[in-house]
């Protein structure tokens, strides 16, 4: 199921419930306002700190939660750890202000279903949103370079732009230089130049290796 079908699935079954953690407060009424405008989405209720967020849960139930990591008391991946120890398939996605690979490791390693750092644009929060529920792990483009770049090393990934990164996850998604072009609001001409940057910079025969090479950098993970 796509990001959108999954957001279709639960605006036809009422709105995307959502659990903000954060705290800050004028941060989560940042994330209120964005969240708000947003067509079947529905902020259910708000925490402050690990164990309110664990009690927040258990009473609103939330098809999503926002986690921030560093709080007061236990922290966030104690709450992720809590939440799961309650709920198994809970979707939470860690929204913070750490965009290291290794934080996003431990986010993932704990059970989160996302990591998005809070430098990302808003919609690229949204988006998280959607293809969580519809099934995906989700890093936000800044901290997903971050990860591909130390799963196959700086000297592979690191001469790339963010936008030939992209470009090399879709394709390894499957999807050919035309479909790449338009989901990227992008020329196929342009797709087959970054292409060709690509197939360059990582010494790579063509596209099967381009996709061999993304897939042990663990690119394909993530939606």
């Amino acid at each position: 199921m796509s990001s959108l079908a999954g957001l279709r699935y639960y605006l036809n079954m009422g709105a995307i419930r959502i659990l903000l953690a954060d705290d800050h407060p004028i941060v989560r009424e940042g994330y209120l306002r964005l969240l708000e405008r947003q067509p079947g989405l529905a902020v259910v209720a708000e925490a402050g700190d690990g164990e309110t967020a664990l009690a927040a849960f258990l009473t609103h139930e939330p098809d999503i939660v926002l986690m921030d990591l560093s709080m007061p008391g236990a922290g966030g991946l104690a709450a992720v750890e809590a939440i799961l120890a309650h709920n198994p398939s809970a979707r939470i996605i860690i929204v913070s202000m750490h965009q290291g690979a290794v934080f996003a490791r431990k986010a993932l390693a704990a059970g989160a279903r996302g990591f998005v750092s809070k430098s990302s644009p808003p919609e690229e929060l949204v988006s998280a949103i959607g293809r969580v529920v519809s099934g995906r792990r989700v890093l936000s483009s800044d901290v997903a370079q971050d990860v591909a770049q130390t799963s196959l090393g700086h000297d592979d990934l690191g001469s790339l732009t963010r936008r030939e990164l992209e470009i090399l996850q879709l394709l390894a998604h499957g999807m050919n230089g035309r479909a790449i072009a338009r989901t990227l609001g992008l020329s196929a001409k342009t797709i087959q130049n970054n292409l060709s940057q690509v197939r360059a910079k990582l010494d790579a025969s063509g596209d099967a290796d381009l996709v061999l090479k993304a897939q042990r950098a663990g690119l394909t993970q993530f939606g």
